[in-house]
């Protein structure tokens, strides 16, 4: 019913808010009963189930859509996110290491990915948010492998190819870049900190507006951030909002990426294989056979090719220690590695490849 007055409509709102709560409350009993029957069961482990999380925000972002909005899509999933994530909690909370300090694009992707209910721990390194998983000291870990502008994350691709763990999940997240300082004026500043990934991404800016000031790489933006806060006047930071909340920065120029559309991916790394949801990435690497023979490449994608599978990406990495010049080969492509189809072409190119390996087989990415 539309309202007539400011009284009524608050009237109404107020009526569903209490619905809402209600709703809520009950959504929760429900989950903590779920984590008894799982018990009961003698599923002991986290209750976090890629797959199904997957399913439910895909299934909120079409009921938004046939209805019209008016939030968007966004808005809607992040709700929902937050109300899966709190009633999770009540199941088994999670710990998910993230490369830090506090106020990274890394912690952005955990928080987007998991929600706020979750047990954020940060780490120095990606190799120690690995370790962190591989330990059980945290049940995932988020860590970046690519950037739209800047390219693949060496230190994620590396880790990748040792590892136990599995790709649980991707995240995509716009990323927008803002320059930071205690200095209230942009010329005061003569030293700018950040990730090597971010200079690389605000280039451009960074030539035309600060062309003669200091260019420092740190290991993450959280850290440039800090970096600026402890130094004071005249350095800045290239990092998040959120960061420059956390140190209390001054927000000095915003949006400083040569690209509006800059986005990074991130990957959920954890123990289990999530189920297919039917929109699911798989990803792979493999060695050829001394790749630097004709055709040796070819040889590996060709199954790929005669499944009708769709590559959305490849990349290579140099394998440390080869006088060979050989190459590890990440590929991902659309679909299971459950699917009988997928897994027959997966067969063929294990058996001509000198190393081959799944990383994961997990949803792709509901926004």
């Amino acid at each position: 019913m539309n309202p007539k007055s400011l009284p009524e409509a608050r009237q109404q709102i107020d009526a569903l808010d209490e619905q809402i709560q209600t709703l809520i409350s009950r959504r929760a009993r429900i989950a903590q009963q779920i984590a008894h029957i799982k018990q009961g069961m003698g599923d002991t482990g986290d209750h976090y189930r890629p797959s199904r999380e997957a399913e439910v925000l895909r299934q909120v972002i079409a009921r938004n859509q046939a209805a019209g909005g008016p939030l968007t899509d966004e808005a809607i999933a992040r709700l929902m996110r937050e109300i899966m994530s709190a009633c999770l909690s009540l199941e088994s909370p999670l710990t998910v290491a993230y490369l830090g300090p506090e106020g990274t694009y890394t912690q952005a992707a955990v928080l987007k990915h998991f929600g706020d209910s979750v047990r954020a721990r940060a780490n120095s390194a990606i190799d120690e948010i690995f370790r962190e998983v591989e330990s059980g000291a945290a049940d995932y870990g988020v860590v970046p492998v690519e950037n739209s502008t800047g390219g693949v994350v060496i230190h994620t691709l590396d880790e990748l190819i040792h590892t136990k763990l599995r790709i649980c999940g991707e995240v995509t997240l716009p990323v927008h870049h803002h320059l930071l300082s205690a200095a209230d004026d942009l010329a005061a500043v003569t030293k700018v900190y950040s990730h090597p990934q971010s200079f690389a991404q605000c280039r451009k800016w960074l030539d035309s507006k600060l062309p003669h000031a200091i260019r420092e790489t740190v290991s993450s933006n959280g850290q440039a951030a800090r970096q600026a806060r402890e130094e004071g006047n005249g350095t800045a930071a290239i990092a998040s909002l959120q960061a420059g909340r956390i140190n209390q920065l001054n927000i000095l120029a915003s949006n400083i990426e040569d690209d509006p559309t800059n986005t990074t991916r991130f990957l959920v790394i954890g123990k289990q294989d999530p189920a297919a949801t039917g929109d699911d990435v798989t990803s792979v690497v493999m060695m050829a056979h001394r790749s630097d023979t004709p055709g040796a490449l070819f040889k590996l994608l060709q199954p790929f090719a005669d499944a009708g599978l769709d590559m959305s990406r490849i990349e290579s990495r140099p394998a440390k220690g080869s006088a060979a010049r050989d190459y590890y080969f990440f590929i991902d492509f659309v679909g299971h590695a459950s699917d009988p189809k997928v897994r027959t072409a997966l067969d063929v190119v294990q058996r001509e490849a000198a190393f081959f390996k799944v990383l994961g087989a997990y949803p792709r990415a509901v926004l």
